[in-house]
């Protein structure tokens, strides 16, 4: 339901955030991590993009393009100078920080890339892959280590255990199951989950393994024996991620009631029970210091609160549109999302997406300055109510086939009219 013109190519933001929570993605969030030393954070999302952030300032200070689908992972290289992401196209892409194209791109899965996991001495990277499969990855090279392709569904997620000895993989089938890595020999399944595992993860003294499932609970495993030690009903729907504290006293869960619960290691009931807002909660982490949790969502914003209290730090600041925002201003809070990657006004300039100042009788892909994909460069398209109108009627898919545009629609006419008629009125001279 975002308003989402071009995001495909380098930029830098143009303005900087005024909240503690940070926002820029222009769809779903799909993947958060968090720099060893804390100061930044790196997120990905259904809008192909790759952010960059200052923890400090919670600036976004890159965007980056290197994948041709949805972004869903990323993991932070142990020395915090770059990172590796995947998404829907099947493929790894190495960053370095500081430099905007990436430094290899590597074809890995032959489906969708879901989880990625660094192995604790910083050397591999686990990736899981709804071809059924789960890989490592030399970390330096990209090169492929081994392949783990037991399961018979979508593998969703696959993490190392402390002492980097298994690999534990959860899959669409509603199996976990424990690996040796030195050999790729499967020692155990553990079940008990009645549909998918969607997300793992190990207390940092290894002893336990937890699990969180479609089934709305979360799990305890010994990884040791494959006996489940404990189960707690969690979320209402779908636990979608789980994240361990570095210290290993609490943990964090999201659910696709959009809800971020803080637990506590051995206690049953959250200590603290979180609202997301805006839909589904599809990753979350910790920072190094175990202070701050951090929450992806599926309004295409990152959350942030204090571990301990589950006070959030700031609020989101609603994009300033050039007109009012009232709430009887239907059109204005349909937008209000798209202010991220968009400005309206005249010296509002470029953000994630170019500024949409003057977009009505525009030719797609003609604004000076913007760094558009080949296929809105050259497309035929010009802008009026019509052709907007059918942007969000038939879908980026259909309109402009190959830009890489977000799929978004507007299914209802009435929304659709309301945000032409704001976006008349406030992108005009």
């Amino acid at each position: 339901m975002t308003l989402v013109i071009a995001c495909l190519l380098p930029v830098l933001l143009t303005a900087p955030q005024a909240s503690a929570h940070l926002s820029g993605h222009g769809g779903p969030v799909r993947g958060v991590a968090v720099s060893p030393d804390g100061s930044r954070a790196v997120t990905t999302s259904f809008d192909y993009s790759v952010i960059l952030w200052s923890l400090d300032s919670s600036e976004a200070t890159a965007i980056l393009h290197g994948h041709e689908a949805a972004v869903n992972a990323v993991a932070m290289l142990p020395d915090g100078t770059g990172a590796v992401t995947a998404g829907d196209d099947g493929k790894l892409v190495f960053w370095r920080f500081g430099e905007t194209e990436p430094v290899r791109v590597v074809a890995a899965h032959d489906g969708r890339i879901v989880a990625l996991n660094l192995s604790p001495d910083g050397k591999a990277i686990a990736s899981a892959g709804w071809d059924g499969d789960a890989a490592l990855w030399d970390a330096g090279s990209g090169a492929l280590i081994r392949r783990f392709d037991g399961h018979q569904s979508n593998v969703n997620d696959a993490v190392f255990s402390p002492d980097g000895t298994m690999l534990a993989t959860a899959a669409y089938d509603g199996v976990i199951r424990l690996w040796n890595i030195a050999d790729g020999r499967l020692l155990r399944d553990l079940t008990g989950h009645e549909f998918s595992v969607n997300a793992l993860a190990f207390l940092p003294d290894g002893g336990a393994l937890l699990s969180a499932g479609t089934d709305e609970t979360i799990r305890r495993w010994n990884p040791a024996t494959g006996q489940e030690m404990s189960r707690r009903l969690a979320h209402k729907g779908p636990v979608l991620d789980i994240a361990v504290s570095p210290d290993g006293k609490s943990f964090a869960s999201g659910g696709i009631d959009g809800m971020v619960r803080l637990w506590k290691v051995g206690e049953e009931r959250p200590v603290h029970a979180l609202a997301g807002r805006g839909g589904p909660v599809w990753a979350v982490a910790y920072t190094p210091d175990s202070g701050r949790v951090l929450a992806a969502g599926n309004d295409s914003v990152v959350r942030l609160w204090d571990a301990a209290t589950g006070e959030a730090l700031g609020d989101p600041v609603a994009a300033t549109a050039g007109a009012s925002t009232a709430p009887q201003d239907k059109g204005a809070a349909i937008f209000r999302r798209c202010g991220p990657c968009h400005t309206v006004t005249a010296d509002g300039g470029n953000r994630a997406g170019p500024t949409l100042h003057g977009i009505f009788g525009r030719k797609a892909g003609t604004l000076e300055g913007y760094p558009y994909s080949p296929a809105l460069r050259d497309s035929d398209i010009v802008w009026t109510a019509e052709t907007i109108g059918d942007l969000f009627t038939q879908g980026p898919d259909v309109v402009t086939p190959g830009s890489k545009m977000p799929l978004q629609k507007l299914v209802r006419q009435e929304d659709r009219e309301a945000l032409i008629e704001y976006l008349r009125r406030v992108t005009g001279p």
